[in-house]
């Protein structure tokens, strides 16, 4: 597989033969099999260097049948930009897997790299049905979303009551039980859906 020395080397399209079908945008140390592996630091020595905020990818449009974010998101300077990016790669059909801390996590303030907390209902924003949907044109469909709590006998009962209640859990309970992250599988709407 290719890989670059230089963060955003001059190409127009990753050269690889053949292209995996999943991609694993930032993928730090945790390298995914079968995947192409996307980082901008050379150090982690992944299949390709490339700094995610800026924008084309260097990757085939409609290819991936997946995408993971693992803890990437919440770094990126221009989320409705990133999103726009991400539904051009994936293929028809193609799912995209956002993990990020959720507002109420100290990780969320405490690495000094975020750039943003999200919540239950900040994909929502990329769907057919929000209100706000106007910061870009794709769309997605929320397939699961799921918050993810320490473990313990307490939050067990506390991740029941906030995953089946997330509007009252978010306005009321998220500071005195604040969970850990969350979990996104959004599938790409087709443009000509829309």
């Amino acid at each position: 597989m290719e890989t670059s020395d230089q963060p955003n080397a001059d190409r127009s399209v990753v050269r690889l033969d053949p292209v995996p079908r999943r991609l694993n945008l930032g993928c730090g140390q945790m390298k995914l099999p079968d995947c192409l592996n996307v980082d901008f630091n050379p150090a982690v020595e992944p299949d390709v260097v490339w700094d995610l905020d800026r924008r084309p990818y260097p990757f085939p449009k409609g290819h991936f049948e997946r995408i993971f974010v693992k803890d990437v998101i919440e770094h990126l300077e221009d989320v409705p930009g990133f999103m726009t990016e991400i539904h051009s790669l994936l293929a028809p059909g193609g799912v995209v897997e956002i993990t990020t801390p959720h507002f109420s996590s100290a990780n969320a303030f405490t690495d000094p790299t975020h750039r943003r907390q999200l919540g239950w209902s900040s994909f929502d924003y990329f769907t057919e049905s929000s209100q706000w949907s106007f910061y870009t044109g794709v769309r997605f469909e929320i397939l699961h979303r799921t918050m993810v709590f320490h473990h313990s006998t307490p939050n067990r009962v506390v991740s029941r009551l906030a995953n089946r209640y997330p509007a009252a859990y978010e306005h009321r309970w998220a500071w005195i039980f604040p969970a850990w992250f969350l979990i996104f599988e959004l599938r790409a709407i087709p443009r000509d859906r829309e």
